[in-house]
């Protein structure tokens, strides 16, 4: 009996950390908000800094479709060196981000800067290399990566892009995976004898395989259709235990949880938090 008491109370926590996460944190869209394909007019012939501080507005401010309200769980085991086993979890949302409504949206490359203020806001943090690789292993929607050539860093080749991804889509819901390239924290970045750089992975294809390796040649103004942004909620529960993910990556046992690299470093991009929005 105390077993099935104690089971309905693990269920009631881990709906109520759902539940907080889906109706607390995520602004709720204007009804005046524009489209993806409005907002791609409007900033088509502007600097590129224009853009991102217009992009960080717009999905900051809610205008991003309902479908990328809901959490997706995504369950880790760990063994330890002592043979104890550690059930984690986290959270991540759906797909990449993006702005518009859930007839007419864009998934929206940027820069780490910009997805950074955007996951600070949201209290959530960037996806890991690790992260990256569980999210394939449980993704619902699994689709052949598109590579595109031309114009790689225009916003029509954003667009262009996105149109590709839903045709492949072919209205399919749920965790989707294989569609972007990452932006992702890394200690590669700390590492690196070259300043401001951007750290991308990812991009799998149908065997599972990722096209980019862990890669930091870009300097980190350097944004294309093939980048995407994936936030992950900040808190890691271990064996139900909530931890913030700077706790997890600077716990030596428990940081392969969501780190996979050997050293777990650097948690996120920098950017001026007094910079007028």
């Amino acid at each position: 009996m105390n077993k099935i008491i104690y089971f309905f109370i693990f269920l009631m926590v881990s709906c109520q950390s759902v539940n907080h996460i889906q109706n607390g944190i995520l602004p709720l869209k204007n009804k005046n908000a524009i489209t993806g394909n409005e907002f791609v007019k409007k900033t088509l012939l502007l600097s590129s800094n224009e853009r991102e501080n217009l992009i960080a507005k717009e999905i900051i401010a809610g205008n991003f479709p309902n479908f990328m309200r809901k959490w997706e769980k995504i369950n880790v085991t760990l063994t330890l060196s002592d043979k104890k086993i550690i059930n984690a979890y986290y959270y991540v949302l759906p797909d990449y981000l993006m702005i518009g409504s859930d007839k007419d949206f864009c998934r929206m490359p940027m820069q780490p800067k910009t997805a950074q203020k955007i996951a600070d806001k949201f209290n959530c943090f960037l996806s890991t290399r690790k992260i990256c690789n569980d999210i394939y292993k449980a993704a619902k929607v699994k689709l052949e990566p598109y590579p595109l050539t031309i114009n790689r860093d225009s916003l029509l080749t954003f667009y262009q892009h996105n149109q590709i991804i839903e045709n492949q889509r072919k209205g399919r819901k749920g965790l989707i995976a294989g569609i972007k390239k990452d932006v992702v924290i890394s200690s590669a970045i700390s590492q690196s004898s070259k300043p401001n750089r951007v750290a991308i992975y990812g991009w799998h294809k149908l065997d599972g395989t990722p096209i980019q390796p862990l890669y930091t040649g870009h300097v980190d103004w350097y944004v294309d259709y093939s980048h995407g942004i994936r936030l992950v909620w900040r808190t890691i529960y271990i064996d139900g235990k909530p931890m913030d993910y700077t706790d997890v990556l600077n716990n030596p046992e428990l940081s392969s949880i969501i780190c996979d690299e050997s050293e777990c470093n650097f948690y996120a991009y920098p950017y001026n938090k007094n910079e007028k929005k």
